[in-house]
């Protein structure tokens, strides 16, 4: 059998994470007119509502970063920002059925906390006031530690936040000096201490693997280190060095970065001290506790795919608020401007900021449908597909099966004339096992793409 250091040369490529299908690479010029259609369409009368609002502002910069952020320490900022998602929304509301019910609540960012606990009073009294809640709301918030503090956690608590997702990244000193973003292991425990304490019992910790300096060692005393603090996921990303997109990551040594090998090796790592801690590996990044929400989605087959990771929301439509924000509404995406001046000159104007967008054909969702079983479920049937959509499998796909043989006979996958299986080594490269079935990635640049390893 072939391990999995021996397919990392030949595996090693660019290629989408496939939060979304088509992926945002693929999206076009989009205007009002699209976004306000897509809305009336498609969000009806009790249609689930996931809402995403991205608040971009951070007082530092992290060198690997690859969010839209907003650097600055002058406070305010965020009062003129909930000034126009305001307006955002009220442009918004002449679309949006008044009988759809929000399930879902997401502050992303940025740096949600960068908010003061009065700002965050605020705009959570505004999507109260504009937005139609249905009974239970899942409502987490991604933290940064540095700068979190009681007050902000029990206005958010107050309003129903019941996940908080913690930025920790690497706990090793080196590799933060590296990355510019000092944040003692102490401060991460102080800051999950303030969230259970105030009744957040659902958490997530962010990790990175393939940061400046990182070896399988230091990797492991960050995995201790989180072990510690026993939260509910956790999330391990592959560090994505794209500096000519992100050009801060030019700060970064490329000399001190962990060459494929050496990334494969702390993925692997990860996913053997985490399961050995009773984690269930979930795909890709994502680890979870058997009684956890994800665990039992996944059992149930309905593990869900979006642009914030693995959701157990399928069939939720994300109305994406604030700069940079994508909305996913079942057959339409929406992207607004990624320039914070260019977002509050729209709204001026009177306008929604949507400037990119993609309406997916019939192909496009049965592609879809296809992917995400795959990235979620890790086995395909068939018959399935032929049923929802009419077609006959091995017909429409046959291009597609023929590319998936040389992973098959690298034990990559196990195939029968009903149905395709990943196996354990498969999962690691699961993103390029359903690359086949990416009809686009014959025409897209893959330099857009951070390499599957």
């Amino acid at each position: 059998m072939t391990t999995p250091k021996e397919l990392t040369g030949w595996l090693n490529a660019p290629v989408p994470r496939y939060t979304s299908y088509p992926t945002a690479v693929q999206f076009g010029p989009a205007d009002e007119a699209l976004a306000r259609s897509a809305y009336r369409e498609q969000i009806t009368d009790g249609s689930p509502v996931s809402l995403y609002l991205h608040l971009p502002f951070c007082k530092s910069l992290c060198w690997y970063c690859g969010c839209a952020t907003v650097i600055t320490r002058k406070q305010d900022q965020s009062d003129r920002y909930i000034d126009y998602l305001e307006k955002e929304i009220l442009l918004l509301k002449r679309d949006l059925h008044p009988g759809h019910r929000v399930v879902q609540i997401h502050f992303g960012g940025g740096t949600p906390n960068f908010l003061t606990a009065a700002q965050l009073e605020r705009l959570m009294l505004l999507l109260e006031k504009h937005f139609n809640y249905a009974q239970e709301v899942e409502f987490g918030v991604e933290f940064d530690p540095r700068g979190l503090d009681r007050d902000q956690i029990a206005v958010l608590a107050a309003h129903g936040l019941n996940r908080a997702s913690i930025g920790i990244q690497d706990v090793n000193p080196v590799v933060q000096e590296a990355i510019h973003r000092i944040q003692p292991e102490q401060m991460n425990m102080n800051a999950i201490a303030m969230l259970r304490g105030a009744g957040i019992n659902s958490i997530n910790t962010d990790l990175i693997y393939g940061l400046p300096h990182q070896t399988p060692d230091s990797y492991n005393e960050t995995i201790d280190a989180v072990l510690r603090m026993d939260p509910d996921r956790i999330t391990t990303f592959g560090y994505a060095h794209v500096p000519w997109m992100k050009p801060a990551q030019k700060l970064l040594d490329p000399e001190a970065l962990p060459g494929p090998e050496v990334r494969l090796e702390l993925l692997q790592t990860g996913i053997l001290r985490f399961t050995e801690a009773g984690y269930r590996f979930i795909g890709i990044d994502h680890f979870a506790k058997p009684g956890d929400e994800l665990s039992r989605a996944q059992d149930a087959g309905k593990l869900h795919r979006n642009f914030q990771g693995y959701s157990t929301h399928s069939g939720v439509s994300i109305i994406g608020l604030g700069m940079t924000s994508i909305s996913q509404l079942p057959v339409v995406y929406l992207q607004n401007a990624r320039d914070l001046d260019d977002y509050y000159r729209m709204l001026d104007e009177g306008r929604l900021p949507v400037i990119k967008g993609y309406r997916l054909n019939d192909d496009d969702i049965i592609r879809r449908d296809v992917i995400m079983t795959l990235m979620c479920g890790l086995e395909l049937q068939f018959d399935r597909i032929e049923e929802k959509y009419n077609i006959t499998f091995t017909d429409y796909f046959s291009e597609e099966l023929e590319k998936m043989e040389p992973f098959r006979l690298k034990g990559l996958l196990v195939t029968g004339s009903d149905h395709i299986r990943v196996t354990e080594t498969g999962r690691l490269f699961v993103r390029n096992l359903v690359h086949p079935f990416d009809r686009y990635s014959r025409t897209i640049s893959r330099n857009v793409y951070s390499k599957s390893v």
